[in-house]
């Protein structure tokens, strides 16, 4: 079974990664990362899932956790793009918030299988990763925390600890990727809406209902 039948309802094109080798090698690494956790795959395992020998794996990346490293960054700058556009764009700071959420549970939701491995195997990278990747959540952070800010001033928002709000809020959308199923009664477009109005409800929005 290749790694694309495994992981349903992923469309992750990953067409930054390439030659094609490669690409291949971060697919399955992502699908056996998901299943089994990043401790317990071997290159064996990744190599495998992508049709490659162990060898042609290390033409790529010179170890597994460079590997993770790859996911992890392409999807840790995927999140922030999402969550920055909807801090940048128009409207009040509540439409803000809700276009955050909105979009950040879906990509979650939508790439379920992506995401658990992006944000679920941050203790696995090396030290020198690690702190690369800590300081894009922490961007991540900053910007859902900005836009709460603004709704507080604004008096839109009524939020005694913006820091623990935000981090509550963050903390719900990242774990969509926990539980999603593609076979479930709600589409990701159906949970990012359900999340965005609990999420107002959670800042003490004025229109929320």
């Amino acid at each position: 079974m290749s790694a694309a039948e495994e992981t349903p309802g992923e469309d992750m094109s990953w067409g930054e990664v390439t030659p094609e080798a490669a690409r291949r090698l971060l697919v399955a690494a992502v699908g056996a990362f998901a299943e089994r956790g990043y401790h317990a795959t071997t290159t064996r395992d990744i190599a495998g899932r992508a049709g490659m020998s162990p060898a042609a794996l290390y033409i790529h990346y010179k170890t597994k956790e460079e590997l993770l490293h790859r996911i992890s960054r392409i999807g840790h700058d995927k999140a922030l793009e999402i969550l920055s556009a909807a801090a940048d764009g128009p409207g009040t700071a509540a439409e803000r918030l809700a276009d955050a959420v909105r979009s950040f549970v879906r990509w979650h939701a939508e790439r379920h299988t992506t995401a658990r491995v992006v944000q679920y195997e941050l203790d696995a990278l090396g030290p020198e990763h690690r702190t690369e990747i800590v300081a894009l959540r922490r961007e991540s952070d900053a910007t859902v925390r900005r836009i709460i800010e603004e709704g507080v001033t604004a008096g839109e928002f009524d939020v005694p600890d913006v820091a623990g709000t935000t981090v509550a809020v963050l903390s719900l959308c990242i774990d969509v990727s926990r539980w999603f199923n593609t076979q479930g009664r709600r589409t990701p477009d159906e949970v990012g809406a359900l999340y965005a109005d609990l999420v107002l409800r959670m800042v003490g929005a004025r229109d929320a209902r």
